[in-house]
């Protein structure tokens, strides 16, 4: 007998605008994106009306301007988003829940909305979120006057900004941004992976033109141009270094307006509401996991969250990477997509990698970006039903990572609302102590920041020989003119700083790099 409880996605929408005309009054809004999407996604389910009425529960993805400390907001901004949202899509939930911060959101609240529709606290649950970073900027630069403010009000759980992501010791000796922490993964990966700074600058080009060629053909993505390795490789006006060994094209583009809408609900509630069959997509397997901080891990070229979570997923959902016909890996960063690619065993040549285009092309909207993976994804697998799709979102430095497997075959799959089995593997990882000392010790990986197309800041991880164990120390540039002649032995026309000797000495607030020795 089929459990009428089973979850499942019964409805999808995504809409991206581009405004340029310097009308006010054309100029999205996070809101109106959002209300967009959902409205596509209530006529995508061929029962608008009655699972509007239906819906109990609407889930908003925090928008990059509450993700940030301080006032982010130039044009004003919602009381309360999901109540807003709500109220533009003509909903009356019982619940809106706006979540924290992290690019492996939107993922998790459909692991933790199947959950939840099974136990039976939920009967229809609508999930959306938007960036209007475009129509922000644009307006900012024409002097254009938006209000985005919207006074709405109605019970909020309001998840706040969740877990830091750096801590104060990272913060303070060079991390921050993700430009200028993710290079300690990427260059850390090159080195594991024998590879000179050419020859990973080629790779991660090559890699990337395949998504740029996917998002070429999305009418959703942000950016379509067919930018082909040689483009992405080489430095230009159009292609400025952001931070070492990134390009600008090498990263998340977050100038985007951009909205999705997914919708679920039961097998029992879809009869109810008379939405078809055809329209259904299961959760096949799905998994969590959040690593430790950064400067914690005991391998700066892996990804233990990847690793735990994409495995135990295809374990719970009973396949292998051979029965995953479509992924959608998050592409903030190609090294997220490498560590997935090697945690998979895929042929990144071969296999299709996204089914956007991903963040750098199809556009980073911010933490909402896996939400429109899960359109394309559904609308991918109805189209062949036989098929199964997975995707992998990634919040914050490859912090917090969330899977699910999709097909339109059934499934009386459910999740726990908390995955403490995939967290156990990453937490039975050792992890790295740190230094704040005078040492010296051998590089391991290095980030290297640019303003203007000049080299400004850097920072390594170095690893530390102790009377009894190996400890890692962060470090970053001096201040003033120290720090130019420091960056010239470590910017691009030097010797590759891994592996070389550093010199770091501590002032009593934060380490900082003295000497790199060949």
């Amino acid at each position: 007998m089929v459990d009428r409880n089973i979850p499942i996605i019964v409805g999808v929408g995504q809409v991206m605008q581009r405004w340029s005309d310097g009308d006010a009054a054309n100029a999205p809004s996070p809101q109106s994106l959002m209300a967009d999407a959902v409205a596509a996604a209530l006529a995508d389910t061929g029962q608008g009306d009655a699972v509007g009425s239906a819906a109990d529960m609407v889930m908003v993805t925090r928008i990059f301007a509450d993700s940030l400390p301080g006032d982010q907001h130039p044009f004003g901004k919602c009381t309360s988003l999901p109540r807003t949202v709500a109220r533009l899509s003509g909903l009356s939930p019982q619940r809106a829940v706006y979540s924290h911060v992290g690019g492996n959101v939107p993922q998790a609240l459909v692991n933790e909305q199947a959950a939840v529709l099974h136990e039976g606290t939920v009967k229809l649950a609508v999930l959306t979120g938007s960036e209007a970073i475009a129509a922000m900027k644009t307006a900012l630069r024409g002097g254009i006057t938006l209000d985005w403010s919207d006074d709405t009000h109605g019970e909020t759980e309001d998840r706040g900004m969740g877990d830091m992501l750096l801590d104060m010791y990272e913060l303070g000796n060079g991390l921050g941004a993700p430009p200028l922490t993710y290079p300690l993964f990427e260059h850390g990966l090159r080195s594991r992976l024998g590879r000179t700074r050419d020859e990973h600058l080629q790779d991660m080009s090559r890699l990337w033109a395949g998504f740029a060629k996917v998002a070429r053909d999305n009418p959703y993505a942000q950016f379509d141009q067919d930018y082909d390795a040689a483009f992405l490789a080489t430095q230009s006006a159009a292609n400025y270094p952001v931070s070492d060994p990134y390009l600008k094209w090498h990263v998340a583009q977050d100038a985007v307006n951009q909205g999705a809408a997914v919708i679920m609900t039961t097998i029992g509630e879809a009869e109810r509401l008379g939405i078809a069959p055809e329209k259904w997509i299961y959760l096949h397997g799905s998994a969590e996991a959040k690593d430790y901080l950064v400067s914690k891990r005991p391998d700066l070229s892996r990804s233990k969250a990847i690793e735990a979570s994409l495995s135990m997923a295809l374990e719970r959902a009973n396949k292998d990477t051979a029965s995953i016909g479509h992924y959608d890996l998050y592409s903030c960063f190609p090294c997220a997509v490498t560590l997935a690619v090697e945690a998979l065993g895929l042929d990144d040549e071969t296999a299709e990698l996204t089914v956007t285009g991903g963040l750098p092309f199809f556009g980073g909207a911010g933490n909402n970006y896996s939400m429109h993976a899960i359109v394309s994804m559904v609308e991918k697998l109805r189209a062949a039903p036989e098929d199964f799709g997975l995707v992998l979102a990634n919040g914050g430095f490859l912090s917090k990572e969330a899977v699910g497997i999709y097909s339109a075959q059934p499934s009386d799959y459910i999740p726990q609302l908390v995955d403490n089995q995939t967290q156990a593997e990453v937490d039975a990882q050792p992890e790295m102590q740190r230094l704040e000392q005078d040492c010296t010790g051998v590089i391991e990986s290095y980030t290297i920041g640019y303003s203007k197309g000049s080299m400004a800041r850097a920072a390594i991880c170095a690893r530390v020989e102790t009377d009894d164990h190996i400890a890692r120390i962060v470090a970053a540039t001096p201040r003033g003119d120290a720090a130019l002649a420091l960056l010239q032995q470590l910017g691009p026309d030097a010797p590759d700083p891994i592996g070389r000797k550093v010199a770091i000495v501590n002032d009593g607030m934060r380490n900082i790099i003295d000497a790199v020795f060949d």
